[in-house]
């Protein structure tokens, strides 16, 4: 089974353009290698997937060709105990570094935006 294919049943992208993208841009390693998005995807091989802030590693536990439902999906990898914790670290951090925007621009706020792209 294809790469792309297995990430998108597996419920990791939406789409498989999505998957594919990951993949030829880097984000998916397979047994630590970068890799293809048509490379094919066995039971047993690890799998480090990085979405945003975040990275999975997960064992491949079972292929499936079409996507199903979510728990279906589960099932079909193991996420490794140190990747559950790296991940439960980063969302802490990024919870405490608090919001990225201080909310709805001002008016005065949007009309500087407005004047530097003008130019």
């Amino acid at each position: 089974m294809r790469l792309d294919k297995w990430l998108w049943a597996a419920r990791f992208f939406k789409t498989r353009g999505l998957a594919s993208e990951a993949v030829s841009g880097g984000k998916v390693h397979v047994n630590g290698a970068r890799t293809k998005p048509a490379k094919p995807v066995h039971v047993g091989d690890a799998l480090a997937i990085q979405r945003g802030p975040y990275t999975w590693t997960v064992v491949v536990r079972g292929l499936a060709e079409l996507r199903g439902p979510a728990r279906d999906a589960v099932l079909l990898y193991e996420e490794t105990p140190e990747s559950v914790r790296d991940r439960s670290h980063t969302a802490d951090a990024l919870r405490a570094e608090g919001p990225l925007t201080a909310g709805r621009p001002s008016k005065k706020d949007r009309r500087d935006l407005a004047r530097l792209r003008r130019g």
